[in-house]
């Protein structure tokens, strides 16, 4: 299919009267919706702000794309319009955009539509495209500019005389725009360079031109360069370079030559440290917090859970004092509260300080954690600790980096891990133990004397903090408060937690079961999953409804999760066990029926905001 099909007279407009972004977006949106190419205008409209909030479309040389793949898209199809005087469009070179083309893509475009959407990306990323579209003065002489250069673009043949084989990987969320000019942008950067370059596409059509093993095992590098989550554990042991997939697009030179000195890291598998260049101090510590609580997660849950089922003998079964003593019950606790539950604070502070410092940093974190874990400062110390041996470390590193080559041998064995964990053991010893464990105690303190009334709001706002971004910081930061008040012997306040990250895809769930006219085939199969995936407590089932259509979904599943989050709380729900979802609701303090109850009136709000938010749709 050529571009043309797509992008007709009806749909351009060459003198664009709009002087922002969003008033740009609508003005464009009006052409498509005249045409007859848009189901549900408001809709499309949504889902172009949606995208244009995970990044800006505007990828600067006076270009912007603003696209959205959605079934308020009646026929695919393209808009081109033209500003004389420039727009500020929040481009990535700061520079105003001239030039826009919006992509509507329907949920159910076939590859050949796709294929030609991404054969423009490609094609704007010629000069002389550019420097033609903004002198033509008819809507013909448009049409007849993007004929002339709809040609398939070929790869970059391989050179035999350069110094690496260099491999790239790029995405963006809607694998429209982005991903296919980022990877032009690296092939004709590398052709320039003579450097030999392939580049696979993970776009809306599904993976293209994909790496094979025996191409990753000789390559020099892996670019990825990607919005989106892509196959990783493939480039194990390689030197690969990881950045947003906009940096593709306006630093391949930069990129190119980072992977030809293998200037990265060397990945190490899901779930291990590996160094990303996302935006530096921007993303660091949020990505060093994530490796500590990833890395806890096991010992949280399974400990977690262990501790609950000896509840099942009796609150004081563990207790060889007690009437109501079971040897199977203090085993069951000692196993899951004195060793696995007692491990969680060590490994989220060792965690955190390898994520920063490597391998250094993981001694220094796990003494500090432990520290904080038996000097009452608890989950908050963990934190500290952490931290603070990773950034040690780190000062340790440069301190010791002029010392004569033949001690390199001895600072791993010897001088970082003795002079890190004296000087974090020291530091929490004196300056963190005491007045984070007071600390500790004011909290727990406070949460016990709140009445009926403000224990009700703290429930609603955790239970609407863990649908708001469904596993993203919001999330987590809800969640890894709720551990620190188990830690603190305060119970309530993840009850709410739970019962608020369990309703989002319950809820989408019986929407797809008593609304079925709302979703799509696919998405109804989905929404069963849903139903196994709510029951789990993991709340990034609701995930794909969301990014599909964020207007509609994210209102309903936050209110729905903030109403079971406040409702846990009023019925005076506690939750000792901080995982396992409805294995562990038998096991809650306080009346467990209630609890389900709040789960299940926040999972009925959340299908009925959605049977009346979303439309019918045609399949």
């Amino acid at each position: 299919m050529r571009i043309t099909e797509l992008l007709t007279k009806e749909t351009i407009k060459l003198d664009l009267q709009s002087t922002s972004k969003a008033n740009v977006i609508g003005e464009l949106v009006d052409v498509l919706d005249k045409a007859g190419k848009l189901s549900d205008k408001a809709g499309y409209e949504g889902a172009v702000l949606a995208r244009e909030q995970q990044s800006t479309t505007g990828i600067g040389d006076g270009i912007a794309i603003p696209h959205a793949k959605t079934n308020a898209v009646l026929h695919p199809a393209i808009v081109f319009g033209r500003s004389k005087a420039g727009v500020d469009y929040e481009a990535l070179d700061g520079q105003p955009s001239y030039l826009f083309f919006m992509i509507a893509a329907s949920e159910g475009a076939n590859n050949t539509h796709l294929e030609a959407l991404s054969k423009l990306s490609s094609i704007l990323m010629k000069q002389e495209v550019r420097d033609r579209l903004l002198a033509a003065n008819t809507a013909d002489e448009v049409l007849n500019i993007i004929d002339q250069f709809d040609e398939k673009d070929e790869e970059v043949e391989e050179n035999t005389s350069s110094s690496g084989k260099i491999l790239a990987v790029t995405a963006c969320p809607t694998g429209i725009a982005h991903t296919y000019m980022a990877a032009d942008a690296l092939k004709e950067k590398a052709k320039e360079m003579n450097v030999s370059i392939k580049v696979e596409t993970n776009g809306s059509g599904g993976a293209k031109n994909v790496l094979t093993d025996a191409e990753i095992q000789e390559a020099t590098a892996i670019i990825v360069a990607a919005d989106k989550q892509v196959e990783m554990d493939r480039f194990k042991g390689k030197h690969v370079i990881i950045v947003p997939v906009a940096d593709g697009i306006r630093k391949p030179k930069e990129l190119i030559e980072r992977a030809l000195k293998q200037d990265a890291a060397i990945y190490q598998g899901s779930g291990e440290s590996r160094k990303e260049d996302r935006g530096g101090e921007r993303t660091g510590i949020y990505k060093h917090l994530m490796n500590g609580v990833s890395n806890m997660l096991p010992f949280v849950v399974g400990g977690g859970i262990l501790i609950a089922i000896s509840f099942m003998f009796g609150i004081h079964a563990s207790d060889p004092t007690h009437e109501s003593y079971n040897a199977f019950a203090e085993a069951l606790s000692t196993i899951g509260g004195g060793n696995a539950f007692g491990l969680m604070v060590p490994v989220l502070a060792g965690f955190i300080a390898l994520s920063i410092a490597d391998r250094p940093g993981l001694a220094p974190g796990m003494v500090g954690g432990f520290m904080a874990a038996q000097g009452g400062a608890g989950f908050l110390g963990g934190l500290i600790a952490g931290f603070l041996a990773g950034y040690i470390v780190v000062l340790l590193k440069k301190l010791l980096s002029g010392l004569p080559s033949s001690l390199e041998g001895i600072k791993p064995v010897l001088l970082y891990p003795v002079l890190s964990i004296f000087g974090v053991g020291m530091i929490m010893f004196f300056v963190v133990n005491k007045p984070v464990s007071a600390l500790n105690v004011q909290i727990s303190e406070f949460l016990g004397g709140l009445g009926t009334g403000n224990l009700v709001l703290l429930g609603l706002i955790l239970g609407g903090m863990m649908a708001i971004d469904m596993g993203g910081p919001i999330n987590k930061a809800a969640f890894t408060f709720g551990i620190a008040m188990i830690d603190s012997g305060n119970f309530a306040p993840h009850a709410a937690v739970m019962a608020g990250g369990m309703v989002p895809p319950l809820g989408i769930a019986l929407a797809t079961t008593f609304f079925r006219s709302k979703f799509t085939q696919r998405e109804r199969e989905a929404g069963i999953t849903c139903y196994i995936m709510g029951a789990s407590f993991i709340t990034e089932g609701a995930i794909p409804f969301a990014a599909a259509d964020p207007g509609r979904v994210i209102p309903s599943i936050v209110t729905g999760s903030a109403v079971a989050g406040a409702l846990a709380m009023f019925f005076g729900n506690g939750l000792r066990a901080p995982h396992g979802g409805a294995f562990v609701i038998p096991l809650v303090e306080g009346n467990p029926l209630l609890y389900l109850l709040a789960i299940v009136i926040g999972a009925i709000v959340t299908a009925i905001m959605l049977g009346l938010l979303k439309k019918r749709v045609s399949e």
